[in-house]
C-alpha cells in the first residue's frame, strides 16, 4: 500500500470529538479561579508585611509591585503563546537552554510551593486564632495539622476541585469587597488614625522605604506564575486573561487594603496584627460579623492555596521525574494511584521549614520571596532565550526586549532587597536549594558517578587483590616452611606394617611432607634385601609424604646420630627410632633427644 493511500485509510477525528475535547477545558472564570485562589490569597497578609517595611508608603510600594506585574503580563503571554505547555519557568527553559538550567527553575518553584503551603496554612491557622481561645490552638502545631490533613487528603485522591475554586474564589473576592466598602466609610470618619501614622518618624528615608517596602510586598505577586502551571487545561485564549484577571485583582486590592488599614489601625497595632491583618481591623472598626466573614474567607481560600501547592508539587515533581531529573522512584503510586511519596516528602520539607523558622512569618515570606522571584526572573530569562533562540517559532504576543529587560533587573533588585532586608532570608533559602540541587546534579552525573564508584571498587578490589596474593604467598611460604622440616626414621629392617606405623604417626603428629629412611649398616651383606622395596611401597602408599632412603655405613649409635643431624640440618628431636634391642649397647640418654615411636 502507498503512503497517501496508508494515510487517506486512517480514521480521522471525528469534528464533533474535538470540540467535546476543546469544551472540557477550563474557561475564564474556572481558570482565573484555580490561579486567583493563590495569588488574591496575598491579599490577607502582604498589606500588613509591606507597611512594616514600608509605613506610610506601602500603598505605593503595592502600586510599584502592580507595574512590575503589568510588564510580566505580557512576558508570559508570549511565552504561552509560544509554549502553551504546562510547567511554567521549568518548561520555557527546558525548551530554550538545558534540562539542567530548566530545573534549577523547578527546584525554586518547588522552594516557592513549600513556602505558599506554610504561609497559607499558617495564615489560615492565625486567622482563626482571631475567634477561638488561642489556648486551644497553637499556631506552629496547627498548622502542621493543616498540611497533614490536605497530606492525607490528596494521598487519598481528593484533587482539587475547579468547581469548588470557583465558589472560594467569589466568595474571596465579595469579602474583600465588603471589607473595602466598609473601610471606605469608616477612614474618613478617623482621619486622625492616619494623620499619626504619617507623622510617624521613619527609620528610613523616602527611597529607602519605598526600595525594602517593594521588596516585600513582592509577595503580594506570588502566584503569578501558577496559571502557567496548567495552560494545556485552559481553552484557546483564556490565559492571557487569567493574567490580565490576576493583575487586575491584585493592583486594586493589595494598594487600597495597605492605604485602608493604615486610616483604621496604628502601624505599631499592624505590626503586632500582621499574621491576621484584615479580620483585626474590622474588629478595630467594630464590625465583629466582617471579623468573622473574613475569617471564614481567609481559612477557606488559604486552605485552596494549601492544597494547590500539594497538586501543584505532585505535577512538577512527577515531570522532573518523568524527565530524569529526580529520581524514579518518587513516581510510586499507592492503591488510589497517588504518588503517596511525593506527597509525604513534601509534607515532611513544609514541616521542617516551619520548626526552623519557628513559624515566623515574615522568615517564611523572605523565603517564599526570593524562591518566587527567583522563578519570576528565570521565566524573564526564559523570556529572551525565545526570542534569541526560537524567534520564527510562532507566537500571538510579543514582549519588547526593554520590557523584559526591566521587569528582569525589578525582579533581581527585589531579591537583593529581600536579602538585605534579613540576610538569614538567603540562609534559609539556601538551606534547602542547595539539596535540592545537589540531587538534582546528582541524577544529571550519576552515570559518571557510577563509572567512578566503580573504578573505585575495582582499583580497591585489585588493591586487596594484591594484598590477599602476597598474604597468600607469605602462608603458603609458612606452610611450605614448617613443612620442609624433615623428619629422619632409623631403619633396621622393619617391616611393611612397622613401616606403616611411621608413617601414620608421622602424618598424625608431625607437621612435614618429608621423611627419610636411614639404615646403619657395618657390612653390605647385614643390609636386609626387601627394605629398599618396602619402603618404596611405602612410598606409593602415601604420596602425599616424600620419602626418602639412604644407606649409611657405620655403627649405629650416638656418633653417628650427631653426624647425621649435622649434616642434614635435622634436630635430633625430630629423629626418629624403634626400640632398640638387647644388641645395641646404648640406653635412651645416650641417644639424647631422639625419640621412640614404635
Amino acid at each position: 500500500m502507498k503512503l497517501k493511500e496508508k494515510i487517506s485509510a486512517q480514521k480521522k477525528v471525528p469534528e464533533k470529538e474535538l470540540s467535546k475535547h476543546e469544551s472540557k477545558k477550563l474557561g475564564e472564570l474556572t481558570s482565573t479561579s484555580i490561579c486567583g485562589n493563590d495569588i488574591s490569597s496575598s491579599c490577607l497578609y502582604v498589606a500588613g508585611i509591606s507597611i512594616v517595611f514600608a509605613g506610610c508608603l506601602a500603598p505605593i510600594a503595592l502600586l510599584i509591585v502592580a507595574v512590575l506585574l503589568f510588564f510580566y503580563r505580557k512576558i508570559y503571554a508570549e511565552v504561552g503563546s509560544a509554549l502553551p505547555l504546562n510547567g511554567g519557568a521549568y518548561n520555557c527553559l527546558l525548551n530554550t537552554t538545558s534540562k539542567f538550567k530548566a530545573s534549577i527553575a523547578a527546584c525554586m518553584s518547588l522552594l516557592s510551593y513549600i513556602a505558599t503551603a506554610v504561609i497559607s496554612g499558617m495564615t489560615a491557622v492565625s486567622y482563626l486564632m482571631t475567634i477561638v481561645d488561642s489556648n486551644m490552638l497553637n499556631k506552629i502545631y496547627g498548622t502542621i495539622i493543616v498540611l497533614a490533613i490536605f497530606a492525607i487528603l490528596t494521598i487519598i485522591g481528593i484533587g482539587e476541585s475547579a468547581v469548588v475554586a470557583t465558589v472560594i474564589f467569589v466568595f474571596h473576592i465579595i469579602t474583600l469587597a465588603v471589607f473595602v466598602i466598609f473601610s471606605i466609610v469608616y477612614v474618613p470618619q478617623h482621619l486622625d488614625i492616619f494623620q499619626q501614622n504619617w507623622n510617624i518618624p521613619s527609620t528610613n528615608d523616602l527611597m529607602k522605604g519605598l526600595f525594602f517596602g517593594f521588596s516585600a510586598a513582592l509577595l503580594g505577586i506570588s502566584g503569578f506564575e501558577s496559571s502557567a502551571n496548567f495552560i494545556e487545561e485552559q481553552k484557546p485564549g483564556v490565559f492571557v486573561k487569567t493574567l490580565r484577571n490576576m493583575w487586575v485583582t491584585v493592583s486594586i486590592f493589595n494598594p487600597l487594603i495597605a492605604f485602608l488599614c493604615l486610616g483604621i489601625m496604628p502601624i505599631k497595632l499592624i505590626d503586632e496584627n500582621k499574621d491576621y491583618l484584615l479580620s483585626s481591623a474590622a474588629g478595630s472598626m467594630g464590625l465583629g460579623w466582617l471579623k468573622y466573614l473574613i475569617t471564614i474567607d481567609a481559612t477557606l481560600v488559604l486552605s485552596g492555596a494549601v492544597l494547590t501547592s500539594f497538586i501543584g508539587v505532585i505535577g512538577l515533581v512527577k515531570r522532573m521525574a518523568l524527565d530524569r531529573c529526580l529520581p524514579q522512584f518518587l513516581l510510586r503510586t499507592g492503591k488510589r494511584n497517588t504518588n503517596y511519596l511525593i506527597i509525604l516528602a513534601f509534607f515532611l520539607l513544609c514541616t521542617s521549614i516551619i520548626v526552623l523558622t519557628n513559624g515566623d512569618l515574615l522568615t517564611l515570606a523572605g523565603v517564599y520571596t526570593i524562591s518566587f522571584l527567583g522563578v519570576m526572573s528565570l521565566f524573564a530569562i526564559g523570556n529572551m532565550l525565545l526570542k534569541a533562540k526560537r524567534d520564527k517559532l510562532k507566537r500571538s504576543y510579543y514582549a519588547s526586549w526593554p520590557r523584559v529587560v526591566f521587569a528582569f533587573i525589578l525582579t533581581v533588585a527585589g531579591i537583593v532587597g529581600n536579602i538585605l532586608l534579613e540576610p538569614k532570608y538567603l540562609q534559609y533559602f539556601l538551606i534547602y536549594f542547595v539539596p535540592a540541587i545537589t540531587l538534582v546534579i546528582i541524577m544529571f552525573v550519576r552515570i559518571r558517578i557510577l563509572k567512578f564508584a566503580l573504578s573505585v571498587v575495582r582499583y580497591i578490589s585489585d588493591y586487596f587483590n594484591k594484598i590477599n596474593h602476597k598474604v597468600a604467598r607469605y602462608i603458603i611460604h609458612k606452610i611450605d616452611q614448617i613443612r620442609d622440616l624433615k623428619i629422619i626414621y632409623f631403619t633396621n629392617g622393619d617391616t611393611r606394617s612397622d613401616l606403616i606405623k611411621v608413617m601414620l604417626y608421622v602424618k598424625n603428629n608431625e607437621l612435614t611432607k618429608s621423611i627419610k629412611f636411614i639404615h646403619v649398616y657395618d657390612k653390605v651383606t647385614n643390609i636386609p634385601e626387601d627394605l629398599e622395596a618396602d619402603i618404596k611401597w611405602v612410598d606409593d602408599a602415601f604420596p602425599k609424604i616424600k620419602v626418602d632412603f639412604e644407606l649409611v655405613q657405620g655403627s649405629f649409635g650416638p656418633e653417628i646420630i650427631e653426624m647425621i643431624s649435622k649434616k642434614y640440618g635435622v634436630p635430633k628431636n625430630y629423629m626418629f627410632i624403634g626400640t632398640p634391642g638387647e644388641h645395641i649397647p646404648y640406653s635412651m640418654e645416650h641417644f639424647g633427644e631422639v625419640r621412640l615411636i614404635i
